[in-house]
């Protein structure tokens, strides 16, 4: 069985969230811990659960989301896994997080790129990759369907869906991922998004006002 646990961390309050099962074995998704308490308090829980770090996915490499990458890289030697379409962020990162007040020094090579519908795995765990492009490029979500739940990152959230005014954004390509691989999942699936509360894919059906 697949435990979640939520951090929010930086000034962007971003969900990073840390997926374990019974072997141990643990994955990150979205490090985003910039200051040295946010980056203790992960490490506190994961030897205080004596896991194993084996994976770290982003849903996309926004500054906000890929702010622990470089800590995660060197601490853990576990090295980020994103779409090779969000590769072009990385190009002015370190200016863009300037311009937000985070200093960037390294920034961590891939040790993989995700493909579209392909399975990650971990302990006894798996997640499928979901491409879901139109908040950025290269945005991906997370479904494990036997326990029902979907990591979206910044393509859904409660009421609401992510911007499409940033670089690479389009709003009609995001609503035919949201529509296309989102609202096919069954009603009934749990929605951890990249920012605030969780929510469900029946939910947002009935409520949100860009889907309804």
């Amino acid at each position: 069985m697949i435990n979640v646990e939520k951090f929010v961390f930086n000034t962007f309050m971003v969900n990073t969230w840390l997926l374990y099962d019974e072997t141990g074995e643990c994955i990150l998704i979205d490090p985003a811990c910039y200051e040295p308490e946010e980056q203790e308090s992960l490490k506190e829980f994961i030897s205080a659960k004596n896991l194993k770090l084996v994976r770290n996915l982003n849903t996309h490499c926004h500054i906000d989301h890929v702010l622990g990458n470089d800590y995660v890289a060197h601490t853990f030697g576990i090295y980020p896994e994103y779409h090779k379409n969000s590769t072009f962020l990385f190009h002015v990162l370190k200016e863009i997080g300037s311009s937000f007040g985070f200093s960037i020094d390294r920034i961590p090579p891939p040790k993989r790129f995700l493909e579209d519908e392909e399975t990650v795995s971990w302990g006894n765990s798996s997640l499928r990759v979901l491409y879901t492009p139109g908040h950025a490029e290269g945005s991906v979500c997370f479904y494990n369907e036997s326990q029902g739940f979907v990591v979206t990152g910044d393509v859904l959230f409660k009421d609401t869906i992510g911007r499409t005014d940033l670089p690479s954004g389009n709003f009609e390509q995001l609503m035919q991922s949201i529509k296309n691989k989102l609202l096919t999942l069954p009603a009934e699936t749990l929605v951890y998004p990249g920012h605030g509360p969780e929510t469900s894919i029946g939910y947002e059906e009935e409520n949100n006002p860009f889907i309804r």
